[in-house]
């Protein structure tokens, strides 16, 4: 009996890590409504990039930059993308309170929520959306209407393997109110 368990939680897990693999984030759709701001969490090529992509594109009027070390300024990200300083200037908020993406969800909610906006861009990989939407709507309940805007990127699979388990110890631990 133990062992048919043991086989079924297995076959799930298995199967589970195969929808996950092949449903990754996308980017918005080119015709989604504007947004009041864009948050883009750190860790990964091409997000800040896409970022100011977005506010260029007058697709969100801010941008919160999550995550940032603090030693990284606006200069250093203005020498990294040319074009952007202007922007960086105008419409870009460094936050580097947070180190993981729980704790990037909590300081935008603190960000968004002194700035009366009602919706946001979140912005991060493909492979990393679904923890991210999952940490979002626990931080901004309902208050906020999120877009989700992937980077397309092409994961190995020990990423697609330790972002599946990073999830899945989430829920896990936010079912057990850890």
């Amino acid at each position: 009996m133990i062992t048919r368990v043991g086989s079924l939680l297995l076959l799930l897990y298995a199967l589970g890590f195969v929808l996950f693999a092949v449903t990754l984030g996308k980017p918005a759709a080119p015709d989604v409504p504007a947004t009041d701001a864009a948050v883009v969490l750190t860790g990964a090529p091409g997000r800040i990039e896409h970022a100011i992509e977005v506010l260029k594109a007058r697709k969100s009027a801010r941008l919160l930059v999550d995550g940032v070390d603090p030693a990284v300024t606006k200069a250093d990200l203005a020498r990294r993308i040319p074009g952007s300083s202007k922007l960086l200037k105008c419409c870009v908020d460094l936050g580097s309170e947070s180190v993981d993406t729980r704790s990037n969800a909590e300081e935008a909610q603190r960000w968004l929520s002194g700035r009366n906006y009602r919706s946001l861009r979140l912005i991060t990989s493909d492979w990393h959306m679904r923890r991210a939407l999952y940490e979002f709507h626990r931080a901004l309940g309902k208050r906020y209407r999120i877009v989700p805007d992937a980077v397309r990127t092409e994961p190995t699979f020990l990423t697609l393997f330790g972002e599946y388990n990073k999830l899945l110890l989430r829920r896990v631990g936010a079912w057990i109110d850890l």
